[in-house]
């Protein structure tokens, strides 16, 4: 089994898509015609929709959507601001931006069109449980509902309803979807490729989070949950499967860590992140192609 999986990180899926469209350009080929199986978390979960269309969005496109899309996703009216208390007391953004987006892109299709395996996850606020949607068992499912909902990050946007599911980002507990493909599969894998949207540096001082109390711990703790339970994913698979396991991570020296910054300024330096990851890892690239392909 061939199997990709691309990680949450909101506008920094910039980074995955053009790392993607490296390996479209190394083979010639859809990254739909190279995989069985693709797992997306977050903006992950979007990046997977587009690339297993009936009609694939080429990555190199995908990268551009997010150059283009992402200040008007990640935009916050006056009014919003003040409403919302600067996101302490609702969500930081309306989602007519990414609704629009996902629209436009993905249209009316169905989990149950996609042209190769997905798994897209999610978390039922109500249920209180881990969700997966799949194209066989959720094949009415629009991927628009379904990107909408895996893209929910707490304090962000608002949770999203999918059928009777009400859903956040699946993010809070596969923020690296890598081990949910792995499982999927029973380790059976030939290759698994898995795309980071940029590790977090930025320190939390011991002396001043030592102080901290709910109120200064609400918006680092996504982050610091987010990054390490990917980090822990990357461990365990590097441990049970080290020669079939590739993973494409890089860290963030320049460009900023936060999932909202869609300013000029930081979409370019992810794009300079992503161009010195693929200069830095071109091996590892040309070996995953040749896997891919093979």
């Amino acid at each position: 089994m061939r199997v990709i999986a691309i990680d949450g990180g909101g506008i920094r899926g910039l980074i995955p898509a053009l790392v993607l469209a490296e390996v479209e350009r190394r083979t010639g080929r859809r990254i739909a015609d190279l995989t069985d199986l693709i797992a997306g978390t977050s903006t992950g979960g979007i990046l997977a929709c587009a690339l297993a269309k009936p009609d694939p969005v080429p990555a190199a496109q995908i990268a551009g959507i997010y150059e283009q899309e992402g200040p008007h996703i990640f935009d916050r009216s006056l009014l919003k601001t003040i409403t919302s208390v600067d996101g302490n007391l609702d969500e930081r953004y309306d989602d007519k931006g990414l609704l629009n987006a996902l629209r436009k892109y993905l249209g009316a299709t169905t989990l149950g069109e996609a042209t190769v395996p997905l798994l897209i996850t999610g978390y039922d606020i109500e249920a209180r449980q881990a969700v997966v949607l799949r194209p066989a068992t959720d094949p009415a499912v629009t991927m628009v509902d379904a990107a909408r909902a895996t893209s929910a990050a707490p304090t962000y946007f608002e949770p999203w309803r999918v059928g009777t599911r009400p859903l956040v980002d699946g993010g809070v507990f596969a923020i690296n979807p890598a081990m949910i493909a792995y499982a999927e599969v029973g380790g059976h894998i030939d290759v698994l490729g898995s795309f980071g949207t940029g590790e977090h540096t930025r320190p939390l001082p011991f002396d001043e989070v030592t102080g901290w109390g709910r109120l200064e711990w609400a918006e680092p703790i996504i982050d610091v949950v987010f990054d390490g339970s990917a980090d822990a994913v990357d461990e365990q698979l590097d441990r049970l499967s080290p020669r079939t396991y590739i993973r494409l991570q890089t860290r963030l020296e320049e460009a900023s860590d936060d999932l909202d910054d869609a300013s000029p300024d930081n979409l370019a330096a992810l794009r300079r992140e992503a161009e010195r990851l693929i200069a830095a890892r071109s091996g590892d690239i040309d070996r995953l192609c040749g896997l891919l392909s093979a």
